[in-house]
């Protein structure tokens, strides 16, 4: 056979990482595709960026909650009389864009969406099983639902308002695709 004096194809191919005829430093074996493992500083820093925008992202949450509180739940005795609960979607917002003054339409509808944005930017950030674009949008619905009831049911010249809830989630899922996302995936990154 004429392969019989050749011992191994390894012994033909020249080391990338020493010279010919020079031997290999003792306690080094060559590379194995595996990497190496990351020293502690390398682990670390990653850890503690991710604990900061964990924290700001919890500083944020807590200050558009105190918005959002200031804003929907604070009594407005004078528009008692002309509030009315809404449970039909479309109804409300057929009312805003008919209104004579289009910057009232653009007031109400504008200030919903913009309430929402903060849930789609902050919660995949704070809540890493929450990052999906379902479960955003869940969570945002939920808890403008509970404020939309709690504003019915409790305060004085509010009312319950579905198409507050549409507008609300609508806004969080603009700020989830514009921001949340990457931020999401920035902080959280998969393994």
């Amino acid at each position: 056979m004429a392969w019989a004096g050749v011992r191994s194809l390894s012994s033909l191919v020249p080391s990338r990482s020493r010279p010919a005829g020079k031997a290999e430093p003792a306690g080094r074996a060559e590379p194995t595709g595996r990497a190496e493992p990351e020293s502690p500083r390398r682990r670390l820093l990653p850890a503690i960026g991710r604990a900061l925008a964990m924290v700001c992202a919890f500083v944020l949450m807590v200050a558009f909650s105190v918005v959002l509180a200031r804003l929907t739940l604070e009594p407005s005795p004078a528009s008692e009389s002309l509030t009315h609960s809404n449970l039909r979607p479309g109804s409300s917002l057929r009312a805003y864009v008919e209104q004579p003054v289009g910057r009232d339409a653009v007031k109400q509808m504008g200030g919903n969406l913009l309430l929402g944005v903060p849930f789609g930017v902050l919660v995949p950030v704070l809540a890493p099983r929450a990052r999906g674009i379902g479960r955003v949008l869940l969570l945002t619905a939920l808890v403008m639902l509970l404020v939309e009831l709690a504003q019915g049911a409790v305060v004085t010249g509010r009312a319950f308002d579905i198409d507050d809830v549409i507008l609300n989630t609508t806004g969080a899922l603009a700020g989830y695709l514009l921001l949340g996302r990457r931020l999401g995936r920035a902080v959280h990154a998969r393994r």
